[in-house]
């Protein structure tokens, strides 16, 4: 049984094959939070002592006895406007103006298989996989209830957790926050770390010591954002890659989210993790439900390596459906660094031919395909091909790549609309704006209203027909704005607060519907890069653009900040021009494949830029990723370096142990420079390994040859292994060791 209840001390115990997670139904119904941690064996509400606090009241039925203050005590999902002053889970308002709630439970259930959720992305099991814990709490005074939903997965290390919101009463509630979760942990120093960043500059690793008062990673972009990731993590303050407590908490979301931590009076911290409560609000009527976005938390005691591996497992597995089609697509070449909205079918069949050399197999046609949409100013919404550049309309360009034997991709936007439209000026109204105030505009364009039925119907039939038309195996799903100016005319004055959150539920449907009866498809996320690169758009999209930025030296840090949370199979990263487009930068070839290895591996340049020597260097390349992509994408990951190092190394382990490719990319060359020493990972100690493939990219020098061809695990993992000194711009290495 993954989960327990002793009657003695009333705990009920969350079992993973290496954590425990541990709650109390505690004095006057009360639901705290014992422990969450390594397998102990035993009921841990000793370690909570009655306490007396200054200023922290006291129940009314306990006021003889001081020494219990929810104030001080950690629970599992907090109310508000009550004895705790802490961060509130919930908030909600009566009809009759009362804002607050008092949580006490009021039943529990342990059920097989894992929880559903009802138009949310959520994680999946079969029922011999997971088991479902749900404890309901209840407000007396206004007749809410809270059904808290865990779902354990104890060969995965991970519980998952979402709220159940219902109005029980008899007048409506309005909810003003709607956490998916709280985490309390009562004991300890602990680091918090966010991945902060801007457009073209995702996921920057953000590491801090949790200080008194609060402390948030948030967004309030209508997106889960470039900003701001929805991960984080909460870990010892000297916990390393190896070693350490590390907690994980993954909100399944795309839209506004916050996490805010908190350290209280008595050293406590609380973590509190959902939709953002900025702008949020959510009428209930009697009888009527709420269900918060899943969290999904994860414990490791292996430190952030281990961490990342168990949700990179689980991510894998038990939230992203359709990855498997990864595997059956061909490497692809995306036409726009190489053309922006210059794109005809003289162009692309050209392109396609390039690519074709290049060992690539998929051709996607991006922006400029339709319409009068000759740059970003127009004709967003109008999805008819534009017969000028494609006489053969998209079936006719698709044909004709088939006689190519290449594989046809395709490019939308399809939340969107431009002003100059032929959409937008037959349904203006469809657009979220605010009425009597000019909208901003983000790319000359304005978001429709995805919680609209009829706005999300049209959205399905134009996308169906578009995909039926095409032919297409892989589209490339772009937003490309921060959503602002939120207002719904198709909703009253009082639910203009469920805009944001009805969007992100319409945003769903469709991608669930046309995933639904296109399953051939590989649908990649985007939104300009990296905007909403979450587990919420993963449920559907195996993969999603990581960022605008391909400059391989930027994208080292971006690549690296996504790899705590998420798996390398889900990061988009493609081979671009030099100098780069974004930066201007100027890379070796061969680094620009290294980094762009440690992702989806793709072509976003104009093949016939390139030299025969370059063409025939991609061609190779490419060859490499495909023979190793099983070990990239579905092996396990390792961060060799630290950040603020002059290199980048990074590992990958097939699953099986059967290999290991190790990559290495100098950031900041330096004049007589310290030995490039490096300690493997996730080897067999009692091994041996024979390096079956050695390169070295973009040297001024001619590097050494590595002294053996064959070393024991043992000596990898522990002496470790010293690379030649390489000199120039940007050089990087790629070794390949397989296990004898």
């Amino acid at each position: 049984m993954a989960i327990e209840y002793r009657a003695e001390r009333r705990t009920l115990t969350l079992l993973t094959d290496g954590s425990a997670y541990q709650m109390q139904l505690g004095a006057l119904g009360y639901l705290l939070h014992l422990y969450y941690g390594p397998r102990c064996g035993d009921d841990l509400d000793y370690l909570h002592l009655p306490r007396d606090c200054g200023f922290s009241p006291n129940p009314h039925e306990l006021t003889e006895g001081r020494g219990f203050s929810l104030d001080t005590l950690p629970q599992e999902y907090s109310g508000s406007n009550g004895a705790d002053f802490r961060l509130p889970s919930v908030a909600l308002e009566t009809a009759a103006g009362v804002v607050g709630a008092d949580l006490h439970v009021k039943s529990w259930e342990i059920r097989p298989g894992k929880y559903a959720l009802a138009g949310l992305p959520a994680s999946f099991a079969a029922e011999d996989e997971a088991e479902t814990l749900a404890v309901t709490l209840s407000d007396e005074a206004s007749g809410l209830e809270v059904e808290l939903l865990y779902g354990v997965f104890p060969a995965r290390d991970v519980i998952t957790r979402a709220a159940r919101i219902r109005n029980a009463g008899s007048e409506r509630v309005t909810l003003r926050k709607a956490a998916s979760a709280c985490l309390d942990l009562p004991f300890g120093r602990w680091d918090f770390i966010s991945f902060h960043g801007r457009h073209a500059m995702e996921r920057q690793l953000e590491r801090a010591p949790v200080r008194y008062g609060l402390q948030s990673a948030a967004s309030r972009r209508g997106t889960s954002s470039h900003h701001n990731d929805p991960f984080t993590i909460l870990c010892a303050h000297d916990a390393t890659e190896d070693h350490g407590a590390c907690y994980g908490l993954m909100p399944v979301y795309s839209g506004s989210h916050r996490t805010d931590v908190e350290l209280d009076q008595g050293g406590s911290v609380r973590a509190v993790a959902g939709i953002n409560p900025d702008g949020f609000s959510w009428r209930l009527l009697p009888g009527e439900a709420f269900e918060t976005p899943e969290l999904i938390l994860a414990f490791s005691d292996e430190g952030l390596t281990g961490l990342s591996h168990r949700l990179h497992r689980f991510l894998r597995r038990n939230l992203i459906r359709g990855g498997e089609k990864q595997k059956r697509l061909p490497v692809l070449l995306n036409s726009w660094e190489a053309c922006y909205f210059g794109v005809d079918e003289a162009r692309m069949l050209a392109l396609a031919r390039g690519a074709k050399e290049l060992g690539a197999g998929m051709l996607v046609l991006d922006d400029g395909w339709f319409a009068n949409r000759f740059d970003d100013r127009r004709a967003l919404g109008d999805w008819t091909v534009n017969r000028e550049k494609f006489p053969g309309g998209l079936a006719g360009l698709h044909a004709k790549l088939e006689q190519e034997g290449m594989a046809f991709g395709l490019w939308v936007e399809p939340e969107m609309v431009s002003e100059d439209s032929a959409l937008f000026r037959a349904h203006p109204d469809w657009a979220l704006r605010v009425p009597g105030r000019p909208p901003a505009l983000g790319r000359d364009q304005l978001v429709l209203d995805l919680g609209r039925e009829e706005v999300a119907e049209y959205l399905h039939e134009t996308l169906a027909a578009l995909l039926r038309e095409s032919g297409v195996c892989y589209v490339k799903w772009d937003m490309n704005r921060s959503i602002c100016d939120v207002y719904s005319a198709a909703l009253p004055p009082e639910r203009q607060g469920e805009a944001a959150h009805r969007y992100m539920l319409g945003l769903y449907r469709l991608l669930d519907r046309l995933t639904g009866e296109f399953p051939e498809v590989l649908f990649e996320g985007c939104s300009g890069g990296g905007g909403r690169f979450d587990a919420g758009i993963l449920a559907w999209c195996p993969q999603i653009w990581l960022s605008d930025d391909t400059d391989p030296i930027a994208r080292l840090s971006i690549q690296q900040g996504a790899s705590y949370g998420y798996p390398v199979a889900a990061v988009g990263a493609h081979v671009s021009a030099s100098p780069n487009h974004q930066t201007g930068r100027t890379t070796p070839l061969g680094t620009r494949c290294t980094v762009a290895m440690a992702g989806s591996f793709g072509f976003e340049l104009d093949p016939a830029s390139l030299s025969e020597a370059e063409k025939a260097e991609l061609c190779s390349q490419t060859a490499f990723f495909l023979r190793c992509r099983e070990t990239i994408h579905n092996g396990l990951f390792y961060r060799l370096c630290a950040e603020d190092e002059a290199f980048t190394a990074w590992q990958f382990v097939a699953e099986d142990g059967h290999e290991a490719l190790l990559t290495l990319v100098l950031k900041n060359p330096e004049a007589n420079p310290a030995p490039l020493h490096l300690r493997l990972k996730g080897l067999d100690p009692a091994a041996r390994y024979r390096l079956s493939d050695c390169a070295f990219f973009g040297c001024r020098n001619t590097p050494a040859a590595l002294p053996r061809a064959e070393y024991s695990g043992a000596a990898l993992l522990h002496a470790g292994l010293t690379l030649p000194q390489l000199l120039g711009d940007y050089p990087s290495a790629r070794l390949l060791f397989e296990k004898l």
